[in-house]
């Protein structure tokens, strides 16, 4: 009896390991998985459920409502309405200026904050990043002041210089909610680009200053594409919060009538169901996260295939 309870307590080991292995990462992950399935995928899903139905009303004004498939229907009303293409348009313009700019500005205080010649450090992450923790209402409302013709001193001084130009209106309006966006995110993307800066073995910067090249040689040539990662990663989240923009116009369109309620596609999507056109505004939501996977995954793309 001795021999067979031995060898039936070594066998236990055996069995029960694959399925430790099998659970543990399961249970490493469910911290994240929970929280993406309840507050992610279920919301997409109920939102795409809702696209695909409408409400229909019987018997009047004071009749029966009645919610019925209606399929595809939603998505090609949304899609045929002149303000889908003009909000589209208008915020892959402001994609292609805002976030180059933000980027390059982010990259340059980075590196400035990385150089061995930079002093206060600390400080000077801590007065980059400040404009992050500013809630974006306050932040758009502190700008809304700033751009008022009629008490802005940014505007006296641009008088003064003989340049009368209206910050608030139509020609303008969309780089002021871009000066906004870069001000208050230029801090985030360069703490995620010093950060990664700090992981450049220092042997690499050694090398190059003893064969004689100089700082800014250094920057550009071993730093900037030993960090293209990091680089990549905000080009993704800039790409993605651009297709969301909705705090900024919608502060500045309570003081400019340059602003509509179709704006962006986000802000558009908020007026609608504000006008309780919740299939419509469910179907421009999907239509909306479609776009923004599918230029994310082509940006992807293409900077790996420059990298390779």
């Amino acid at each position: 009896m001795t021999p067979t309870r031995t060898v039936a307590s070594s066998r236990t080991p055996v069995t029960a390991a694959p399925r430790r292995r099998h659970t543990a990462p399961l249970a490493f992950l469910a911290p994240f998985l929970i929280p993406f399935v309840l507050f992610t995928l279920v919301p997409v899903g109920y939102a795409f459920w809702q696209s695909l139905h409408k409400t229909e009303r019987t018997g009047g004004t004071f009749g029966r409502t009645e919610t019925v498939f209606a399929g595809f229907q939603q998505y090609a009303d949304v899609m045929s309405e002149p303000f889908f293409m003009e909000s589209l348009l208008r915020v892959a313009l402001f994609a292609l200026v805002q976030i180059p700019v933000m980027i390059a500005l982010a990259l340059t205080l980075a590196l400035l904050l990385d150089s061995a010649v930079a002093r206060l450090k600390r400080f000077f992450r801590l007065v980059y990043f400040v404009p992050y923790g500013i809630p974006g209402v306050v932040a758009a409302l502190m700008w809304a002041f700033l751009y008022d013709p009629r008490l802005s001193p940014v505007v006296d001084v641009l008088r003064s210089v003989h340049l009368d130009v209206d910050l608030l209106g139509p020609d303008a309006i969309l780089w002021s909610i871009g000066n906004v966006v870069t001000w208050t995110y230029t801090g985030y993307n360069m703490l995620i680009m010093y950060a990664a800066l700090q992981a450049v073995p220092a042997d690499l910067s050694e090398a190059a200053r003893v064969d004689g090249a100089g700082p800014w040689t250094i920057a550009l040539r071993i730093k900037v594409p030993v960090i293209r990662p990091a680089l990549v990663l905000t080009g993704v989240f800039s790409l993605i919060g651009t297709f969301q923009l909705f705090t900024e116009p919608q502060v500045f369109r309570a003081i400019s009538t340059s602003v509509t309620s179709t704006y962006t596609p986000n802000l558009a999507a908020y007026s609608l169901a504000a006008g309780d056109h919740y299939s419509e505004a469910a179907a421009l939501s999907v239509l909306l996260a479609v776009a923004t996977f599918a230029l994310s995954f082509l940006f992807l793309r293409f900077t790996a295939r420059r990298q390779g």
